[in-house]
């Protein structure tokens, strides 16, 4: 389990979470959501170790997260960035391969385990017919399936993915949601900052909103997903189309 305690974030002098209690556990597929700059990406930094919080705790099993040696870290929990190298010099076998770092004792060893992984996730995000292409030379929505399959083939236990459905039409945004739901329900534990309250009320179950000041709520997204609260959250008037859709008016 990955739990924040009585977290507080600060940027700029700017207050972005404020005495966040959040437990993210095995089985649990979690949304984030919050308008531009609300603190999402430095909620997701904190929670893998790469940015200090103001005060307050991070726990990985228990243990604080500042404790946990990086390689088993690396392990445990992975993690989606926004900013990429798009210039990455070898294919896109090649760049998925690098998810293995973690789990193989040599950089350099062949890996025939992980390249059959590699080879089953490059199908799964439809990118079996990519695999032997230069990596530079994809399209953005092909070098993001390409990303999340290097953090699949990681295989970490905890997946903490920012905007995991950027740069993707409808169609991959749907295939990245049911394949991180899946995951979920194989026993990992997922939180993704996403745009879109439709997808979080279709594959997540939990929902942690960011509002602006620090202020968030959390519970389960039956709950958490109504059109007051997204309305409060993204400070525009909403129209519901269908059930837990809102588009904005």
């Amino acid at each position: 389990m990955l739990q924040a305690r009585d977290l507080t974030l600060r940027v700029g002098g700017r207050e972005l979470v404020r005495s966040l209690e959040l437990a993210l556990a095995p089985g649990e597929c979690w949304a984030l959501l919050g308008r531009n700059g609300a603190g999402k990406t430095s909620l997701i930094l904190a929670l893998t170790g790469l940015r200090a919080a103001h005060s307050g705790s991070i726990d990985l099993g228990g243990r604080p997260l500042a404790s946990v040696p990086r390689r088993e870290a690396a392990r445990r929990i992975g993690v989606l960035l926004q900013d990429e190298d798009a210039d990455f010099w070898g294919s896109v076998t090649d760049y998925v391969m690098l998810g293995r770092h973690a789990r193989t004792r040599s950089a350099w060893g062949r890996d025939e385990e992980g390249a059959a992984i590699a080879r089953r996730w490059l199908g799964e995000l439809d990118l079996a017919g990519h695999a032997a292409q230069a990596y530079r030379t994809l399209s953005g929505g092909e070098r993001q399936r390409a990303r999340i399959a290097q953090l699949f083939l990681q295989d970490p236990d905890i997946l903490l993915l920012d905007e995991p459905l950027q740069h993707l039409d409808l169609r991959y945004q749907a295939l990245v949601m049911r394949t991180l739901a899946a995951r979920a329900a194989a026993g990992k534990t997922v939180l993704a900052a996403l745009h879109e309250p439709g997808h979080a009320a279709r594959y997540c179950g939990f929902c942690v909103l960011l509002y602006d000041a620090g202020r968030a709520s959390l519970g389960r997204s039956s709950d958490m997903l109504t059109q007051a609260n997204l309305e409060a959250l993204y400070q525009c008037r909403l129209e519901a189309a269908g059930t837990l859709n809102f588009h904005p008016t």
